[in-house]
């Protein structure tokens, strides 16, 4: 678990947008919003409200999946006040700060974290007890994404997903920067290259597609 040290996590790669600053694993200052878009706007102003403007020696974002635009502003915020601060940035996968917090509110069973994706589709993995993955990640279209068998699902889809399949325990959680502490320290990299979970629409000449 990530509870060493003082960490700025930032992850608006949802319809929500998060920020706070840690210290030893105790939350000292954050901020949760529901807000669909609007968070290039929104996410500076939230960093700045936090004590010391978020100053802190290691910065934690969200890789994604989610939304394209803001997997991409996060990384943005992160990498530049990794380079203002000198800071080390370090990042994670979304779903599995998701599969964190559920793990943390249910605990001790295998769950399914099933989040909006693109084009109608859902995002999925599996997640153990321990907060590794079973599976790998995956998007795909609801009638495909129901022949998953955990019990607990979480997510923003969770919902939908168990009333669809006809059982399971839904528990519809958004990526939250304060649950960082719950994640375990395996997820966290130095690479910090976005994980869309699906092909960009858009491509390039050629037929390549943006990094």
């Amino acid at each position: 678990m990530i509870r060493e040290g003082r960490w700025l996590a930032i992850d608006c790669t949802t319809e929500a947008c998060s920020v706070a600053l840690l210290e030893n694993g105790t939350l000292l200052a954050g901020d949760f919003r529901q807000m669909g878009r609007g968070h290039a706007e929104a996410l500076v102003p939230m960093i700045a409200a936090l004590p010391d403007k978020g100053r802190a020696p290691r910065i934690a974002v969200g890789l994604g999946p989610g939304s394209f635009t803001g997997v991409r502003i996060g990384l943005a915020a992160a990498r530049a006040l990794g380079l203002a601060w000198q800071a080390q940035v370090w990042g994670y996968p979304t779903l599995a700060l998701v599969a964190a917090m559920a793990l943390e509110a249910q605990g001790g069973a295998d769950v399914l974290v099933c989040s909006t994706g693109g084009h109608g589709e859902w995002f999925t993995q599996g997640f153990g007890s321990d907060g590794l993955p079973t599976g790998v990640l995956t998007s795909q279209p609801a009638e495909e994404a129901v022949l998953h068998r955990e019990a607990l699902v979480t997510g923003s889809q969770a919902e939908a997903l168990v009333a669809r399949r006809g059982f399971g325990t839904a528990l519809p959680l958004w990526p939250d920067a304060r649950a960082l502490p719950c994640l375990a320290a395996e997820h966290l990299t130095g690479d910090l290259a976005p994980l869309y979970g699906r092909a960009p629409d858009a491509k390039l000449p050629g037929g390549l597609t943006p990094a």
